[in-house]
C-alpha cells in the first residue's frame, strides 16, 4: 500500500482565507486612527488649517482616481479638470438658492430653477453627469493612444470651459457662481477620500485591476487572452470621471465659489505630476505625492506674495518632477504598493 502523505494547506491558501478579514480590521482600524486625527486637528487648529487639510484631502482623492484611470490601464487622460467643471457646475445648480436662481440664471428651466437639493443627491447627481459624459466621448477618445489622448483630454477641458463661458444664461459666463451654500467640510473631504481609496483598492487587487494591468503592460496580448481592453479602458475613464466630478462638486462648495477656470489646465499638470511621482498604478505613492505637493504649493503662497516670485510653487514642483524621473523613472514605488501596506491591508504579493 502507497505511504499517504498530509497534505498541509500553502501559504497561498492561507493568505486568501485569513489575511482579507485581517486586511479588513487593519483598514478600519487605520481609518479610525486617521478620523481621531481628523477631529484633533478642527479643534486644534484654526479655520483656515483645517480648509487646507480638506483641500488635501480632495487633491489625494483626484490622485488616486487618477492612478485608477491612468495607472492601472495605461492611459494618458488629462480631462479630470473638465470632469470636475461638470461636476461643480451641476451640484451649484443644483444646491443654489432657488429665490436666487431666476435672476441670475435665467435661462434655466422653470423645474431647476425651483429646485434647491441639499449636498449628497446634488453631489450624485454632479458624478452621474461627467460619467455620461466620459461615456459619451469616451467610445472616440480612448481609441487615441498616448500623446495623441493626452491631447484630445487637454482639448475636452477647454471646450468645457469656453462652454461654461459662453453659457451665460446657464453658468452666468465669466462671473462664474459665488455665494454658494458651504455644504462641504473637512469631514466630507476625509469620508470621500476614504471612499476613493478603498474603491480603487477593491479594483486594483482583484480580477478586474488585475485585467486592467494586463491591458497597460501588453494590450494585443491582453486580447489575445480573452480581455476585452475597450471595455476597460471605457470603464476606467468613466469611473474616473465620475470621482473627479464628484471632486469638483465638493471642492466648489469647500470654497463656495466656480468660474470656468477654476479647474485649469495647471490642475490637470499638478494631478498628473502627484501620479508620476509617486509612481503610476499605486495608491500610496499618490497619497503621498498629493500630500507633499499640496503642502509645499500651500506653504510657499506667503513667500510668493512677500518676494513678488508668483509661480515659484510651480517651478519647484516641476524641478521635484524632473529629480524623481531622473533618479526613479518609475515613481516612488513603481506600479506597486509598499510591502509593509500590503502584508497590513491585503497579505497578498503585488500583482
Amino acid at each position: 500500500m502507497a505511504a499517504t502523505q498530509e497534505v498541509k494547506p500553502s501559504n497561498d491558501t492561507a493568505v486568501g482565507t485569513v489575511v482579507p478579514r485581517g486586511g479588513f480590521i487593519a483598514a478600519a482600524l487605520t481609518v479610525l486612527a486617521a478620523a481621531a486625527a481628523v477631529f484633533a486637528a478642527q479643534h486644534g487648529f484654526s479655520a483656515y488649517v483645517v480648509t487646507l487639510l480638506a483641500l488635501l484631502f480632495i487633491n489625494a482623492a483626484l490622485a488616486v482616481s487618477l492612478t485608477l484611470t491612468n495607472g492601472l490601464t495605461g492611459l494618458f487622460s488629462l480631462g479630470h479638470p473638465a470632469f470636475m467643471t461638470i461636476g461643480a457646475y451641476v451640484a451649484a445648480i443644483l444646491t443654489f438658492s432657488a429665490r436666487r436662481k431666476g435672476s441670475m440664471l435665467p435661462d434655466l428651466p422653470e423645474w431647476l430653477a425651483a429646485t434647491e437639493l441639499s449636498m449628497l443627491p446634488a453631489l450624485l447627481i454632479a458624478g452621474l453627469a461627467g460619467g455620461l459624459v466620459a461615456l459619451a466621448i469616451g467610445g472616440a477618445v480612448l481609441r487615441l493612444k498616448g500623446h495623441y489622448l493626452a491631447v484630445a483630454t487637454l482639448g475636452l477641458i477647454i471646450v468645457v470651459q469656453g462652454l461654461a463661458t459662453n453659457w451665460d444664461g446657464i453658468t452666468r459666463g465669466g462671473a462664474g457662481l459665488s455665494g454658494l451654500p458651504r455644504h462641504v467640510n473637512v469631514w466630507w473631504a476625509f469620508g470621500f477620500l476614504v471612499f476613493v481609496v478603498a474603491l480603487t483598492w477593491r479594483m486594483k487587487f482583484s480580477s478586474l485591476g488585475r485585467a486592467m494591468m494586463a491591458v497597460r503592460e501588453n494590450e494585443l496580448a491582453a486580447e489575445c487572452s480573452g480581455i476585452n481592453a475597450a471595455r476597460l479602458k471605457i470603464l476606467a475613464f468613466v469611473v474616473g470621471a465620475v470621482l473627479a466630478a464628484m471632486a469638483g462638486a465638493l471642492l466648489s462648495h469647500l470654497i463656495s465659489v466656480v468660474t470656468p477656470k477654476t479647474y485649469s489646465v495647471l490642475l490637470a499638470f499638478n494631478i498628473v505630476v502627484m501620479v508620476v511621482i509617486g509612481g503610476s498604478g499605486s495608491i500610496t505613492g499618490a497619497l503621498a505625492a498629493a500630500a507633499a505637493i499640496t503642502i509645499l504649493s500651500e506653504s510657499l503662497r506667503p513667500v510668493e506674495e512677500s518676494v513678488g516670485l508668483y509661480g515659484l510653487s510651480q517651478v519647484i514642483v516641476a524641478l521635484c518632477l524632473i529629480l524623481v524621473l531622473y533618479l526613479k523613472p518609475a515613481g516612488l514605488f513603481g506600479s506597486g504598493e509598499p510591502a509593509v501596506v500590503r502584508r497590513l491591508f491585503s497579505g497578498r504579493k503585488e500583482p
